[in-house]
């Protein structure tokens, strides 16, 4: 544990309480005062209500979409279910850059819905929720689906037997099965909803902020960092309060079920109303997911045909110091520099969490591991360029800062990946290794690693694919001579003109494939005893 805990707390605990410290103090003076202050103030208490119900709003439309899609993947075996498994999963893995710009391009100004129908919708809210919707639908897939599979379903037949109908038997039986679930995935659709930022800062424009967008605008356009302070310690206890919640509700799936094996409970659709079921949820694919990433590519050819692909290789001298491809090429180095420290800080932290002789503080610790997801991106960055900068630690020239801080999103996926399956390992193995005569190193290099090797890859690749998407905190740290992909998309975004709207959905495309293909190898790697996220 000694590795994880001082990354966090060199990396994580100390620039967000050194950037939350430097703007609760004047002169340097606390003024504690100053969180009533900033509640006061009746823009923060609009930005904290919308933050909220447009969280829960689209946690329930994402329930409501999902809910049948985790149903048909749990129980119905058909051609083509792992590729759209994986295409359902590709918006989780996309950089929320991207997710913003493609819904750019679909119901924006000059988007399709634009052009065949006049409708625009960037300039309101539902722009935002079908882009959450988008972005989480997977969670509820996988999350959900990954527990149906595994339910036997003699259960619900044995009620239907007893003469209860088809929906009380599901009712009765299989919801309260799945409510732990449920509840699981709800909350980490609320947690990501709650805390979004590339989506809102995009779509929303000037008429909508969450929490995470009022805090780079209060850092990086107002530089009031006494109201980004208290922000970030309003969203840092929510965060915490729907992670404790959340770890809850895991314990509670893992402990109350009897599970089968999930390759048993899937078979062909029967009948006209489960085909009919099928195709109403491979139509909300293709609707929800697929057409505005196919708007998205079509965008970046636009009339010129590959012109704005073109032009990302020539220095414009404007909004990049170096042609805008280099991006692919700094956003791939970082990327791999992150998965690397993600693999070496999640899986040392993930073997200590699963000794059977740890204790209560090393356990109490998992949950902490997830804090990043939550808390405010753009404070870490921020934090970054305030805390990091006196020897030893004067980071701030350094390219290893974008890695570290991309790393910090990367280590609970490797965390929530390798668990279960380091879990699964029977200690009697390392035990007779240790009989032996094996030293422990040996015993985990010849007993843990072959079983562990292909989750740890897998592992690795999420850590990479979300590396490439980070945003809220390199936005602050990359240089501008080495924007990332993320980065160099948002730059476009924020001038005016088709030829910078174009470059921004070829590079939106390109992280696409990136992405993309990333998630179509784990899927290959996948195996039902790696986890779901």
């Amino acid at each position: 544990m000694a590795v994880p805990v001082a990354f966090f707390a060199v990396f994580f605990a100390y620039p967000v309480t050194a950037i939350v410290a430097r703007g609760l103090k004047t002169g340097g003076t606390w003024q504690p005062g100053r969180i009533g202050d900033v509640l006061a103030q009746s823009d923060v208490r609009q930005v904290l209500w919308f933050t909220t119900w447009q969280a829960l709003v689209s946690t329930a439309l994402t329930l409501l979409i999902a809910l049948p899609g985790a149903y048909v993947f749990a129980r119905f075996d058909f051609p083509g279910r792992q590729v759209l498994r994986a295409v359902v999963t590709v918006p989780f893995v996309l950089p929320t850059v991207v997710v913003g710009t493609a819904f750019m391009a679909l119901v924006g100004r000059g988007g399709l819905l634009d052009e065949l129908w006049g409708v625009r919708l960037d300039t309101t809210v539902w722009a935002i929720l079908l882009a959450h919707v988008f972005f989480n639908y997977a969670v509820v897939v996988r999350t959900v689906g990954g527990l149906w599979s595994q339910l036997d379903p003699r259960q619900e037949e044995a009620a239907r037997m007893l003469g209860a109908s088809r929906f009380a038997a599901w009712r009765t039986v299989t919801l309260p099965a799945l409510a732990p679930a449920v509840a699981a995935a709800a909350l980490m659709v609320f947690l990501f909803t709650f805390t979004s930022f590339g989506v809102v800062q995009i779509l929303g424009g000037p008429a909508f902020s969450t929490l995470e967008v009022e805090i780079y605008r209060q850092t990086s356009e107002i530089f009031d960092l006494s109201t980004a302070a208290v922000l970030t310690m309003i969203q840092f206890v929510a965060v915490g309060a729907i992670l404790a919640l959340h770890a809850w509700t895991v314990r509670r799936r893992e402990t109350t079920l009897r599970l089968v094996d999930a390759s048993a409970t899937a078979r062909r659709p029967r009948g006209a109303g489960q085909w009919a079921l099928l195709g109403s949820v491979v139509a909300t694919v293709a609707v929800l997911i697929l057409l505005p990433l196919a708007v998205l590519v079509q965008r970046s050819f636009g009339a010129a045909g590959l012109g704005y692909y073109r032009t990302l290789t020539e220095d414009d001298g404007g909004v990049f110091l170096a042609a805008p491809i280099e991006a692919v090429g700094n956003s791939l180095q970082y990327a791999v520099a992150a998965a690397a420290i993600a693999v070496l800080i999640g899986s040392l932290a993930a073997v200590a969490l699963t000794r059977r002789d740890a204790g209560r503080l090393v356990r109490g610790f998992d949950a902490l591991l997830m804090l990043p997801l939550g808390v405010s991106a753009v404070t870490v960055g921020f934090g970054f360029l305030i805390a990091l900068d006196e020897p030893p630690l004067d980071l701030r020239a350094s390219w290893i800062l974008v890695p570290l801080a991309q790393a910090l999103v990367g280590v609970p996926f490797v965390v929530r990946t390798m668990l279960p399956v380091l879990r699964a390992v029977d200690v009697r193995l390392r035990e007779a290794a240790a009989v032996l005569g094996a030293s422990p190193w040996r015993a985990w290099r010849e007993v843990d690693l072959p079983m562990v090797r292909r989750a740890l890859l897998i592992a690795a690749g999420f850590a990479f694919a979300v590396s490439l998407g980070e945003f809220g905190a390199t936005v602050f740290i990359a240089r501008p001579e080495n924007p990332t992909l993320p980065v160099a998309v948002a730059r476009l975004l924020g001038r005016p003109g088709d030829l910078n709207y174009g470059q921004a959905m070829a590079l939106s495309t390109i992280l696409m494939i990136v992405c993309a293909v990333a998630l179509l190898v784990l899927e290959r790697l996948r195996t039902d005893r790696t986890g779901e996220f």
